[in-house]
């Protein structure tokens, strides 16, 4: 005999309806991505028109043009090591840090935790102007180029990412149990050869996830990087506006060139997607 269903089983019709919700959302999701693409490929008199999904004549000069049209290789390979560099950093200095607030117990262990984390709560508007003045100060008392340069960049986004990689590796570091610390420190190891043998190793998901949200918040920035930055340190962010001139605005290479440089963020996103899942779902569960 047939067993009967569940009561708690969705209905045909909910399912149908959620599976058309997430179509519609899925549609509305990759709207803007076919939008980029179509421009992308279009001349540029066809995308001052009208806009239509489907090209008159499609061509690959966009492609081409927007290394010549602006610096754009310089303005990727100022990013990547803006991005890279505040990355390395930033995985670092949470390692350490969250391994002392995770296996240790001293005096001001939660007012240190609860600091760094309240640092999340403020708009990061609000330390524009005194970062300005402080490099600046800075560069003038000691003749170290923080303003206009790649160094004051990679250290405006270690302060955005290293607060809640803390806080993520610490969350994430408490679920991995002590006796693993107790094991290494019976077999001789000492305290930072247990964190580079035994928890670094335990931990690679969450490591890789505070790596990823380092990476992406450094990657797309742009209020931060319009101010510190010059000619010369000009990152992808700041860089994309050149292809507005004071005559005409190059939408085709705009969206071409939009298209390139997002193509690492994705990838890289797609390949560590799943040990992003699984750091975030462990600290969150911790």
């Amino acid at each position: 005999m047939p067993k009967p269903a569940s009561p708690m089983a969705p209905s045909a019709t909910f399912v149908w309806v959620r599976r058309i919700f997430l179509v519609a959302l899925t549609l509305f999701t990759l709207a803007p991505v076919l939008v980029m693409a179509s421009s992308s490929l279009k001349p540029l008199q066809d995308v001052q028109g009208p806009f239509r999904w489907i090209p008159s004549s499609l061509t690959v000069r966009p492609y081409i043009d927007i290394w010549s049209t602006v610096p754009l290789w310089d303005y990727f390979v100022n990013s990547l090591i803006v991005s890279l560099s505040a990355t390395i950093l930033s995985v670092v200095i949470a390692i350490f840090a969250a391994y002392g607030v995770s296996r240790y117990r001293f005096r001001g262990r939660k007012i240190f935790t609860v600091t760094v984390l309240s640092t999340q709560m403020l708009p990061g508007i609000l330390f524009l102007l005194p970062l300005f003045l402080l490099f600046v100060s800075i560069g003038n008392s000691t003749g170290v180029a923080l303003h206009g340069s790649r160094l004051g960049l990679i250290l405006t986004y270690l302060t955005f990412s290293l607060p809640f990689s803390i806080w993520m590796l610490v969350g994430y570091f408490e679920s991995i149990p002590r006796e693993l610390d107790e094991a290494a420190a019976v077999d001789g190891c000492g305290p930072l050869r247990t964190l580079l043998q035994i928890v670094v190793p335990a931990a690679v998901p969450g490591i890789i996830a505070v790596g990823v949200y380092a990476f992406m918040t450094a990657w797309g920035e742009v209020l931060f990087a319009s101010v510190i930055t010059n000619d010369r340190s000009r990152t992808l962010a700041i860089g994309l506006q050149g292809y507005a001139t004071q005559y005409d605005v190059y939408w085709n290479q705009v969206m071409a060139a939009s298209l390139v440089v997002s193509v690492p963020v994705v990838a890289g996103f797609l390949l560590l997607q799943r040990y992003l899942v699984a750091g975030l779902t462990a600290g969150a569960i911790k």
